[in-house]
């Protein structure tokens, strides 16, 4: 593998790993979280400028960090319900005016079905979530998308609530910034 490759798998496992620390709310949210108070030093090979310094400052202050609950769906379905439209209008309002940020939107499902059958769903699921930020303004090279099907459940019960938790999209989100300093 390339540096950069092993670079982006790093970035992406330690993202993954982080969104599995999360705890679920029981309320579907979209959260600003604060920006880092202190700046830590970093070393350069050449003296920045003035500008540089407070356009980088500018936008570590602009984007500060997003976070959002994952959106559910029914059974067999990649229909987006009231609840998630209304949490995804605020995620689109923060992805706008936090152009850095980049978010990859993964897709899930329960266990039922084939393997096939649910990376399919997984996609779609994702898709049409992207396709709605897209549609709300958000830019399209802030948007990804993954499946992972039936592969990384919440809960592994066989209960019909399980069942229902496993059935989502979920978002992991990240910026230039945060790469370079390697706060993923």
């Amino acid at each position: 593998m390339t540096g950069g490759m092993n670079r982006t798998l790093l970035s992406l496992l330690a993202a993954v790993s982080l969104v599995g620390c999360a705890s679920k709310q029981k309320t579907p949210s979209v959260t600003d979280e604060a920006p880092n108070a202190h700046r830590s030093p970093t070393a350069t090979a050449a003296t920045p400028t003035r500008n540089t310094d407070e356009d980088e400052e500018a936008a570590r202050g602009a984007m500060g960090s997003l976070a959002a609950d994952p959106v559910y769906f029914e059974l067999d379905s990649a229909t987006l319900r009231p609840e998630s439209r209304e949490l995804l209008a605020q995620l689109a309002t923060g992805l706008r005016e936090r152009p850095l940020t980049r978010v990859t939107v993964s897709g899930h499902t329960c266990e039922l079905g084939t393997t096939e059958y649910n990376i399919a769903l997984g996609h779609r699921r994702a898709a049409v979530v992207r396709d709605y930020l897209r549609d709300l303004g958000v830019e399209s090279s802030q948007l990804s998308i993954v499946s992972f099907g039936e592969e990384r459940p919440l809960s592994e019960s066989h209960s019909e609530e399980s069942f229902r938790q496993n059935r989502r999209a979920e978002f992991t989100f990240s910026s230039p910034e945060q790469a370079t300093r390697g706060a993923l």
